[in-house]
């Protein structure tokens, strides 16, 4: 099953800009959007069970290159790769030996996936909201206008000039957050990482 966090997580990316002080969370996050051309880090993925503990802990790397290109890659427990270039997504489970291709565009619905092409208006996909301050992070409450999209909402915490943590609740009531570390601002990155190419022997299914 592939990680339903990807779609709200493609489009998130931290920089240090001392007037972010002076800006509101909102104008904070836009800016999180309209800067930095790319970004390598280390994550921490958690899916909460429905009593709120930690059903699965999942580890990785992080790229990202603009416009619309970035990678995920999952190394534990188990090895995924998710790419996105040219607008295409290539989603691959190592274990099941499959890669699922889709575009893209409109067919991922009002997903923050769009966000990372920069030409989407995020006040267009989502209903903003300040939350207050919370844990030490100010939060922001994106919430997707369209009911299709199959999460019901996404909280962001920023701490200080930087991305402090996330939350996304799917629409079965799955509670997931994720933690960067190690982030790399403006690293120059190879084009190949973004180059996907499926493995030999692996079933290629494309929408």
């Amino acid at each position: 099953m592939l990680p339903k966090i990807i779609y709200a997580l493609l489009f998130l990316f931290t920089v240090a800009n001392p007037v972010w002080a002076e800006e509101t969370p909102i104008a904070q996050l836009k800016s999180f959007l309209a800067s930095n051309a790319s970004l390598a880090s280390d994550f921490k993925q958690v899916s909460m069970d429905k009593t709120g503990r930690p059903a699965q802990t999942s580890f990785g790397k992080f790229y990202l290159s603009r416009p619309g290109k970035f990678r995920w890659n999952y190394l534990k427990p188990f090895e995924q790769q998710i790419v996105s270039n040219a607008g295409k997504v290539w989603f691959y489970d190592a274990d099941l030996e499959q890669v699922t291709v889709k575009q893209l565009d409109d067919s991922l619905g009002s997903t923050p996936a769009l966000l990372l092409t920069g030409q989407v208006d995020i006040e267009e996909k989502f209903i903003l909201q300040e939350q207050g301050n919370d844990d030490g992070m100010t939060w922001v409450k994106l919430s997707p206008k369209n009911e299709e999209s199959g999460f019901k909402y996404i909280l962001i915490g920023l701490n200080g000039s930087q991305l402090g943590g996330m939350e996304l609740s799917d629409n079965f009531g799955q509670l997931t957050r994720i933690y960067f570390s190690n982030i790399q601002f403006n690293p120059k990155l190879d084009d190949s990482l973004f180059n996907f190419k499926a493995p030999k022997g692996a079933d290629v299914f494309e929408n």
